[in-house]
């Protein structure tokens, strides 16, 4: 049970990369609009560290930790 847990951590910190990176950039793209230059070399390390923080948070079930990054993911996806 303990490496099932695991492995889902492992994932959901593996799809957080991905979900931080377009936090960061839709951050960037709401505050400044399309035309937004450099600014995501500030939004997205700050996306990063809160989807990392949030796939490794202990007080919510993975399984629902990972279905909340991928699920952010997907809409991202489809929105951008």
């Amino acid at each position: 049970m303990r490496s099932l847990r695991t492995a889902i951590v492992l994932t959901a910190l593996a799809v957080a990369i991905p979900c931080g990176w377009l936090l960061g950039v839709g951050a960037a793209e709401v505050v400044l609009g399309r035309d937004f230059g450099v600014f995501p070399v500030i939004t997205i390390p700050l996306g990063l560290i809160a989807a990392v923080t949030f796939a490794l948070m202990s007080r919510i079930n993975p399984s629902l930790r990972l279905a909340v990054l991928a699920g952010g993911v997907r809409r991202a996806i489809l929105i951008l």
